[in-house]
């Protein structure tokens, strides 16, 4: 295999028992005959791909849609052909899981390699849950993350959505509780956006939802309250004790070379990015779309703001092989009055106010 940095491995499961009305993922009804046939068309893929490129792989993703609807041999079949095609070198492999009754065998998982979970809790307030259309309890999203436990899979990462209809401060500081209790060791903390085409779209004036001063609230007391249990706010929305960051998704912010499987799964390889559309049919048919050039000096300075680490000059040279333009270093210097940049020597980050601006603080930088 080739000795090129190992790749991310991301694959799409994209099946619902019910769509949310807020998501605007690629997601379809299943039964098991499409689980089969996906799962098969999958493998074939995999196969296929490693072959072509020839390259290791050191993280696995499964996300959706709700991956566990496949069930855990299905998904070990997946994963046991990722490690034929990529190398058995996953230092993370991760599942999507949605906290029903229909969760799959974590034992069983963990046997393969699957050694962080990652749980749609999205709220542990039952109104709000509702609000959001979530199929699971308090009571289910507890149970599920407890088996996860129990089956020796310590790292727990949950979802959590903030500027829901009904949402306050209160029941936010509640459901972040709620994930410390449970032991979880990662928080992925989103601000809702309403998307064209979804049911929160099409009603989104009959929605009691926080303004945006107030969403600027909820995602400060999510900031406030993990810093104060010690943990680490690593990127833009999500969080992590000891030091436990996604993999994966580490690769995407780092501008890292990753292959995404699929329909609607998108791809970075060889500074050209390029994607599988939104339909079930271009994956069977193995159509992809380019989606033009990656890697660039913008675009990689763009992903390291949103990560506390930020803009790095050793690294930016190590990638690029030139020095960091001082453009950006006197663009930042001038916003660290504002409380919303900090400056160190050659590197730059936003700061946790910052990050509440990012876009039209990376918009200025990058001007």
């Amino acid at each position: 295999m080739s000795t090129a940095k190992p790749l991310g491995v991301y694959v799409h499961v994209p099946f619902c028992e019910k769509k949310c009305p807020y998501c605007d993922f690629y997601s379809a009804p299943g039964n098991e005959k499409k689980y089969n046939d996906y799962t098969g068309a999958v493998v074939s893929r995999i196969r296929f791909l490693g072959e072509k490129l020839g390259r290791r792989g050191d993280t696995l993703y499964f996300g959706g849609g709700t991956p566990s609807l496949l069930g855990e041999q299905r998904l070990c079949e997946m994963i046991s052909a990722a490690k034929d095609a990529f190398g058995n070198n996953f230092s993370e492999i991760t599942i999507e899981v949605n906290p029903t009754r229909l969760a799959p065998d974590f034992t069983v998982l963990k046997s393969a390699g699957v050694n962080r979970i990652s749980v749609g809790l999205q709220s542990a307030d039952e109104n709000e849950l509702r609000a959001l259309g979530r199929m699971h309890t308090c009571e289910d999203a507890l149970r599920c993350i407890a088996q996860a436990h129990d089956a020796g899979i310590d790292n727990v990462s949950a979802d959590l959505m903030l500027a829901v209809p009904h949402q306050t401060t209160e029941t936010l500081r509640r459901s972040i509780k709620f994930c410390i209790d449970a032991g979880v060791s990662h928080i992925s903390a989103y601000i809702l956006k309403i998307e064209p085409g979804t049911v929160f779209a099409k009603k989104q004036n009959e929605l009691s939802l926080p303004d945006d001063d107030e969403a600027a609230e909820l995602y400060e007391t999510v900031c406030s309250e993990l810093r104060g249990c010690g943990w680490r706010h690593y990127e833009i929305s999500n969080f992590c004790r000891d030091d436990m960051r996604g993999l994966h998704n580490l690769k995407y912010w780092h501008d890292e070379e990753y292959i995404g499987i699929g329909p609607s799964a998108h791809s970075f390889i060889g500074g050209k990015r390029f994607f599988t559309p939104r339909r079930m049919q271009s994956f069977l048919d193995g159509i992809t779309v380019d989606d033009g050039e990656g890697g660039t000096e913008e675009e990689y300075i763009m992903l390291a703001l949103r990560l506390d680490e930020g803009v790095r000059a050793k690294a930016f040279c190590e990638r690029f092989g030139y020095d960091l333009p001082g453009k950006y270093l006197s663009r930042a210097a001038a916003l660290q009055s504002h409380g919303l940049v900090t400056v160190s020597s050659s590197d730059f980050s936003l700061t946790e106010k910052g990050f509440l601006l990012s876009n039209s603080i990376i918009a200025e930088l990058l001007r």
